[in-house]
């Protein structure tokens, strides 16, 4: 019996001895960022962060980086998304050790949204793109009935370069149809307002 107590004295002994040891080898950092964030992070670099807000820009970069910090993997976040569609959002303790980044970081939102639309040509509008500026010069209206039905069935033609046609012409009725809409309901907001 009194070895018995030994072999379980020494045993905690060296357990106490080896965690002694390995948490002595933390930095002061690892220990700080453990006690904020109630966890022990992960190694994330910001391609991990990057992949996984390309693949979903519509949740938060902090909020990301967080589960990835938790968790360490991209695949585990991407299938928490894919499952919950949103990812928790980070304690207070994650801001004192990533604080928001303003202007000058491709990873903030907001200045990467910035960034993209200043650097994004401007796309032409519908207008421009299907050569519908003459058409809405010249007044052409869509009737009411066409407006209904703009870009309905169309017939089946002979040649790729009729059906081409029709497609066209059917692109350019429903851009113009929507536009009529469009400019109907302002002029209801005008009225109200």
């Amino acid at each position: 019996m009194g070895e018995l107590v030994n072999v379980v004295v020494a045993f905690a002994v060296i357990v106490i001895l080896f965690r002694w040891v390995t948490s002595g080898s933390e930095s002061s950092e690892q220990r700080t960022a453990t006690s904020a964030l109630g966890f022990r992070p992960k190694n994330v670099t910001p391609e991990m962060v990057l992949t996984v807000s390309s693949m979903f820009p519509d949740i938060p970069v902090d909020n990301v980086r967080y589960d990835l910090l938790r968790t360490g993997s991209i695949e585990l976040t991407t299938n928490k998304i894919l499952e919950r569609s949103y990812l928790d959002p980070p304690p207070q303790g994650y801001w004192t050790l990533y604080p928001r980044q303003t202007s000058g970081s491709s990873t903030s939102t907001t200045s990467r949204g910035a960034n993209a639309q200043a650097s994004k040509p401007k796309a032409p509008s519908l207008i421009a793109r299907y050569s519908l500026q003459e058409r809405i010069n010249s007044g052409e209206e869509v009737a009411q009935e066409e407006l209904e039905t703009a870009g309905g069935k169309a017939v089946w033609e002979d040649s790729a370069e009729r059906r081409e046609q029709s497609l066209k012409e059917r692109k350019a009725k429903m851009v113009l149809a929507a536009r009529q809409k469009f400019l109907a309901q302002q002029a209801e907001k005008e009225k109200v307002a």
